[in-house]
């Protein structure tokens, strides 16, 4: 039976520090990311680290940092079980979900942070979530919720765990949050319409009990009252397609030569719901949506929309989480961005 080789040598920090030039002390403390290193020596440091093949190991750095290097991306209010609109399928293959993923994990990774996701609806799910991150299983949570009066962000608030929430809360809670300002995204809306020169315009809502439907509906009221409008229709959906092609159905019975939808994907099933009728888009009836998705591209015509910088957003959501992480007493903050009209076809 011939020997096996010898593994590999794998390097230790006096490996690195040897290399270095300094104390294994301080290589400890350039891995750990602490304060207060000298840069030539985090940069000795690195160099060492790249010559040696140097691997952490992330156990006993948890063991110094009290970190595990993972945090929470919760969608929380999503039915797991359907596959309906906020089931796990809806989820996923949503575009919105899609671009706010691809901003925290392209803002993680450089800082050797590792998101997992946790699908949350019942009391089992959110007292998961919980324990999770007192276990230290995760270091905090940037949470998504999908529904109006969702306990998870009171509950991650009492506990006094590290979160931070994509959109404003629906009643006030000391933690920090990113939105963008739903109502100058709506009056943009209605302003794109009056400027097409549509006469009876409607607006498709998101479920009125979330704070971003409510100030989109209230800014697109505004605006249109501005220009002396002083009464526009409205019907309700729930951000998925099929609820905007209904509503679009309501709208149109009401004879609407103009549309603003919530969201991208409402928007589609407007469009669809217009040329169902025979109507064309945008002579017959303009639309305009909001997210600025992919799908907003994938419909015929390509949708004119109010784009929220989802990707810049969760890059926010993703630094004021490690910024609470580095500071328990930081303050809870907002950070609101602002919208832009992306014109295309439909108005």
């Amino acid at each position: 039976m011939q020997d096996q080789p010898p593994a590999p040598r794998v390097s230790t920090l006096e490996d690195v520090a040897l290399v270095a030039g300094v104390s294994r002390a301080s290589v400890s403390r350039v891995v750990n990311g602490k304060p207060g290193v000298a840069e030539h020596i985090v940069d000795a440091v690195n160099a060492a680290i790249a010559r040696t093949g140097y691997v952490p190991n992330r156990a006993a750095r948890a063991l110094v940092t009290r970190r595990s290097g993972t945090v929470l991306v919760v969608v929380s209010g999503t039915d797991t079980s359907r596959s309906g609109p906020w089931g796990p399928g809806e989820v996923l293959a949503d575009p919105f979900f899609g671009r706010l993923a691809g901003g925290l994990m392209s803002s993680l990774a450089p800082r050797d942070v590792h998101p997992v996701l946790m699908l949350a609806v019942t009391d089992d799910d959110h007292a998961r979530v919980v324990s999770y991150v007192r276990e230290g299983s995760a270091d905090g949570v940037l949470l998504v919720s999908a529904q109006a009066g969702d306990p998870l962000p009171q509950l991650l608030t009492d506990a006094a765990l590290p979160v931070v929430l994509f959109s404003r809360p629906d009643h006030p809670l000391a933690l920090s949050y990113v939105d963008v300002n739903n109502r100058a995204g709506g009056a943009m809306a209605a302003r794109r319409l009056v400027e097409r020169g549509c006469r009876s315009v409607g607006i498709i809502t998101g479920p009125l009990d979330i704070p971003g439907a409510e100030d989109r509906l209230v800014g697109f009221r505004e605006a249109m009252a501005d220009h002396g409008v002083a009464f526009v229709p409205t019907a309700a959906g729930t951000f998925s397609v099929e609820s905007g092609s209904a509503a679009m159905g309501e709208l149109l019975d009401q004879g609407v030569d103009g549309v603003f939808a919530s969201n991208d994907n409402m928007a589609v099933g407007a469009i669809l719901a217009a040329q169902d009728r025979g109507l064309t888009v945008p002579d017959d009836v303009a639309v305009v949506g909001f997210d600025d998705s992919t799908s907003a591209l994938m419909c015929r015509p390509a949708l004119t929309t109010v784009r929220q910088p989802i990707e810049t957003m969760a890059a926010e959501m993703a630094g004021l989480l490690l910024e609470r992480l580095e500071d328990p007493d930081m303050r809870p903050r907002a950070a609101i961005f602002d919208p832009t009209l992306v014109e295309r076809g439909s108005a």
